[in-house]
């Protein structure tokens, strides 16, 4: 292999709330999606964790942006930049050339075509010589040790940060879907305005965001419960600070209406399931992953409700990734996947 003709493969799940690169069967980049640019030239400070870090605390010459809302690209520049720095996080060591790249890249199943050409023309821009896609539900299914190509069905709910994919799937397809948009972001949401509404105190997104993963719970009765978690802010009619320690419960009675959507959404997809698909999926279960399939108890309270067992994935977090991994490994045998 000549010196430039060297390519490089990446597999992306550029998601709402973190973007995950895997490169050579090892996950090398874990980075919050989310950037800091300078206001008043646009360069770039810094992405990742260290712009996660300016969240919120910014003055008027510094914008931290999330390029992508709802699991798809809402800031075009934005989403360029934060991946192409992502990509030189891979190759710090090498400043002569840079590589041909060949990504594959993850969207949500419900994405329009223009939402996908946006994905599609900022890889291309940040350096992707050959950019193929691939529905998140089929690779977390993948990811997760599912034999796509068997003629069984099988459900997978994919948790993330901005969309809640479910499909079933079967002899290498998605047979029904749903893209629901009511995922991790919308339940910090819920949290920030449950506290405002509740108990008079206004909390960023970050500090929701550490409730959620500290307290955060779907049902009210745990069998090993975590300790209250104290709040901190200021009264919204003082502004005085004050303290008030929130325990799993209260997070359980106010995610309660997002996570009934989404039991709602699941239900709709198992109507349209066909009959012999629907009894395989009976039996095998369906399978939660993404981030929010760490929330405590969803899967005891998905399963009392729709009465087919949830099982939560082995590392749901990186699930999706793995499977782009394994789908960009095996390109010629997941071709049909890939568009």
């Amino acid at each position: 292999m000549g010196l430039f003709s060297f390519q490089q493969e990446l597999a992306i799940d550029l998601g709402t709330a973190n973007t995950l690169i895997i490169h050579n069967d090892k996950v090398v980049v874990n980075e919050p999606s989310i950037v800091a640019i300078d206001a008043r030239s646009g360069k770039l400070i810094a992405i990742g964790e260290k712009a996660r870090q300016m969240h919120g605390k910014t003055h008027e010459n510094i914008k931290t942006i999330r390029p992508l809302r709802d699991g798809v690209i809402a800031d075009f520049d934005a989403a360029e930049q934060m991946i192409r720095g992502m990509i030189k996080m891979i190759n710090k060591g090498n400043k002569f050339f840079t590589p041909s790249l060949k990504m594959v890249v993850c969207i949500p199943s419900g994405c329009t075509e223009v939402e996908r050409r946006a994905v599609r023309d900022s890889s291309e821009h940040a350096g992707g010589r050959d950019v193929y896609m691939i529905y998140e539900p089929m690779a977390a299914a993948i990811g997760i040790g599912i034999d796509v190509e068997a003629p069984d069905g099988s459900m997978v709910v994919d948790i993330g940060g901005g969309t809640t994919e479910i499909a079933v799937i079967a002899l290498g397809g998605i047979v029904c879907n749903q893209s629901l948009r009511v995922a991790g972001d919308g339940f910090t949401s819920d949290i920030q305005a449950y506290m405002r509404h509740q108990h008079n105190i206004k909390i960023g997104e970050r500090t929701a965001e550490e409730i959620k993963i500290v307290v955060g719970s779907a049902i009210s009765e745990l069998d090993n419960p975590p300790p209250d978690f104290n709040v901190r802010g200021p009264n919204l009619m003082t502004a005085m600070p004050i303290e008030i320690p929130i325990s799993y419960q209260e997070i359980a009675h106010c995610l309660d209406k997002s996570i009934s959507k989404i039991e709602t959404a699941v239900l709709s997809v198992l109507e349209q399931t066909p009959p012999e698909l629907y009894a395989d999926i009976v039996q095998r279960g369906i399978y939660l992953t993404g981030g929010g399939a760490l929330l405590r108890g969803l899967d005891k309270r998905l399963t009392d409700k729709i009465n087919i067992p949830f099982l939560v994935a082995e590392d749901p977090l990186q699930a999706v990734v793995r499977g782009t991994g394994i789908a960009l490994k095996n390109s010629d045998k997941f071709s049909f996947l890939m568009r």
